[in-house]
């Protein structure tokens, strides 16, 4: 009898784990870990193109000091923020690295509307590899943040959903912080990256 009642015993313990949001609670921590271990390897990715393509440009460029150094200035913000899964856990260092990403977001546009004014270094086979892994990899943040949203929503909604919230609670799990937008749809569509639109020119100043 004794096998029979222990088996009894396991199956009651397990029943009121799923029951009480134990098993979520694991479940969803974890795809949180993963999926934003492949944000942050897909940033990196992103990090890693930067030095070959400021390089390029200034080949061609090199008196786009402001963009270039605007670029530069980016990339040592990011690499200045500990990306870590931790960093998941701590909503103020998650926003310093959302802030620093789209800093480098926005400094890599201006870099590439740029180059348009350049048509020796538009066909440069360096580049043009560049600039196709670049938005290969834009398009590849998109998605993977899209999972991390994804993710962290069903986990938060377990930590604060009745009868789950007092599991989360007394084992200390707490809310994560998640990317933001002014605009929802923007997360669903891919940061375009324009390799055919000319950077407008300042108009000269009127003179008197």
């Amino acid at each position: 009898m004794r096998p029979l009642r222990l088996i009894a015993a396991l199956l009651l313990l397990a029943s009121s784990l799923s029951g009480c949001g134990y098993n979520a609670l694991q479940r969803q921590d974890e795809q949180v870990k993963a999926s934003w271990a492949e944000v942050l390897n897909q940033y990196q990715r992103r990090a890693d193109l930067v030095p070959n393509l400021v390089a390029t440009v200034k080949g061609y460029a090199s008196h786009e000091k402001e963009v270039l150094t605007a670029v530069t200035e980016a990339r040592a913000s990011v690499g200045s923020v500990s990306a870590t899964p931790e960093l998941v856990n701590d909503p103020q260092a998650f926003a310093k690295f959302q802030a620093a990403q789209q800093q480098m977001t926005s400094a890599l546009s201006r870099l590439i509307a740029v180059s348009e004014n350049y048509p020796q270094l538009k066909a440069d086979a360096s580049f043009r590899d560049l600039q196709a892994q670049l938005e290969g990899t834009e398009n590849r943040i998109t998605v993977a943040r899209m999972r991390y949203i994804e993710a962290v929503q069903a986990y938060n909604n377990t930590v604060r959903q009745f009868p789950s919230n007092l599991t989360a609670t007394a084992l200390g799990y707490k809310t994560k912080p998640s990317f933001t937008v002014d605009n929802e749809s923007v997360i669903a569509t891919p940061p375009k990256v324009d390799f055919g639109t000319v950077a407008p020119r300042p108009k000269p100043a009127a003179s008197n």
